[in-house]
């Protein structure tokens, strides 16, 4: 028997299994009113609301449906609402600027696009698809309690479900075409892993943005698990909603756990969560001292993962029983169930599985660079040691991690040469003990002119997302390059990283 893998099974079974079971806890602090704490009963009644508004709309099937916004109850209704129903998911990341925002949803040729209403002011200039701003007006102008919903017409596994942008190492972001199918098996393999079950309270510290929040809301939601909203990252916050919820799940890049724990050492009394907690990190290879603090003053169960947006999950870490020290924690991992791993040219990661992407959206020049005799080039350069865990050096793509958010230099790069005062620029990636990396910027002025630092940083943060800008600016008189003219990165590179053995951090 074949029945088509799509994410709507996962509604299914918490309308069959968990209806009382407390769904969502919104975000309390937010522009728009937070939906009142919701059972998976609600959730599904709302969800049938959003797909019957799409319905009015006109937004047929396969269309593209886009959203701008922080964590928030809204937000996941139509990440269920939107693939369920046959239409493709576009959340875009609300910190870019309006006209990176202008060119994702010129590119995926949206055909409706739902704004947070803290976003609604500074997103002004964004035109091109209907557009409603999440809350009052979608509450009376969109959604239709009293419509029952088109079903979507034939159910496909192999149909786009979301499209979630990454910069890569190109000046325009690229769309990752997930199908159900690669969602589905994703969020599944993910859960064996993390060992999530119905008993977990989960805490979106994730930004679900980013590929889909990893899956998880799907199982979740297929369990029958608590969500607790958290639109902004904050330590102490963090740990009052771990507190207040009995949080026992949560995912983010080394910064938020650094952020959490600074904040313990001011906590007063015990740690909530201790012997409880799991946390899940990703975005950065980790260090043994990040490992530690969260095992040791936190008393929480550290796990790592290593993916990309298009591959999804691609390996997974925890203590293992009777491992001495940090237990190899700061290794990317072991492969993931149905992931296949091996090392191309010059030690570049390459990857297979059912999880990989579909292909970049309307980009077959990215498809070409990026799939390769089936696999798919990670742009990561590692190494697997004795017990088949994959370990991190370097990157062969131009990007930079920093917390989690990967920043294309030659984006960063072309925003510097677009000032008249900058006649030649190379932004690398630095080693930061918070962030992972920064963008540095080392910048050769046009002769005769004179800029500051801070006018350069100043000058990216009004063009694209702030954390693309340069946290840091050197001026030379000239930049190191090869016999044809290629700026010479490594080389550059080599003095913020001597003592460090990865070149990424």
């Amino acid at each position: 028997m074949y029945v088509p893998l799509t994410t709507a099974d996962f509604l299914d079974r918490a309308e069959a299994t968990a209806a009382n079971r407390t769904a969502l806890v919104d975000e309390p602090l937010q522009p728009a009113t937070p939906v009142p704490t919701a059972t998976y009963g609600d959730l599904l009644r709302r969800v049938r609301a959003w797909q019957a508004g799409l319905d009015a709309l006109g937004i047929g099937e396969r269309e593209r449906v886009a959203v701008v916004s922080p964590n928030s109850a809204r937000l996941l209704e139509l990440l269920y609402a939107v693939t369920a129903s046959g239409r493709v998911y576009v959340p875009v990341n609300y910190r870019l600027t309006p006209e990176e925002i202008s060119y994702i949803l010129r590119q995926c040729d949206a055909s409706v696009v739902f704004v947070d209403p803290g976003m609604d002011a500074a997103l002004g200039t964004v035109d091109g698809p209907k557009r409603f701003v999440l809350g009052e007006q979608t509450e009376q102008e969109v959604m239709r309690f009293d419509v029952v919903p088109r079903p979507w017409s034939r159910p496909d596994e192999s149909a786009v479900a979301t499209l979630n942008y990454t910069s890569g190492t190109s000046s325009c972001p690229k769309g990752v075409a997930l199908t159900h199918r690669s969602i589905w098996l994703n969020t599944m393999t993910f859960g064996i892993h993390a060992r999530i079950w119905e008993g977990d309270v989960y805490l979106h510290t994730l930004p679900t943005f980013h590929c889909n929040g990893w899956g998880v809301p799907f199982l979740l939601a297929g369990l029958g698990a608590k969500q607790v909203l958290l639109r902004r990252i904050d330590g102490a916050e963090i740990l009052h909603r771990v507190q207040e919820h009995g949080v026992t799940l949560a995912f983010g890049a080394p910064a938020v756990w650094d952020a959490v724990i600074e904040a313990a050492r001011k906590w007063p009394g015990e740690i909530p969560g201790r012997g409880r907690v799991r946390v899940v990190c990703a975005g950065a290879p980790v260090s043994e001292r990040l490992v530690s603090q969260v095992e040791n003053e936190l008393g929480w169960e550290f796990l790592q993962v290593y993916g990309l947006t298009e591959t999804t999950l691609l390996t997974f870490n925890r203590r293992l029983p009777g491992a001495e020290g940090d237990g190899g924690l700061p290794r990317a991992g072991a492969p993931a169930l149905g992931v296949r791993l091996r090392s191309g040219r010059r030690g570049e990661v390459l990857a297979r599985s059912n999880m990989v992407l579909d292909s970049y959206w309307q980009d077959e020049g990215a498809n070409a660079v990026a799939l390769e005799d089936g696999w798919f080039r990670t742009g990561d350069v590692g190494a697997f040691d004795d017990e088949g865990y994959l370990v991190l050096f370097d990157r062969v793509k131009d990007v930079i991690v920093t917390g989690g958010e990967s920043v294309s230099s030659v984006e960063v790069e072309d925003c510097l040469l677009s000032h008249p005062s900058v006649a030649g620029v190379a932004v690398i990636g630095v080693p930061d003990r918070r962030w992972g990396e920064t963008v540095k910027a080392l910048v050769v002025l046009a002769e005769g002119a004179c800029l500051t630092e801070e006018e350069i940083i100043s000058h990216c943060k009004q063009r694209m997302a702030s954390y693309k800008a340069p946290t840091s600016v050197e001026f030379r008189d000239a930049l190191p390059r090869t016999s044809n003219g290629k700026v010479q990165k490594g080389r550059l590179r080599e003095p913020y990283w001597a003592g460090h053995d990865r070149r990424i951090h």
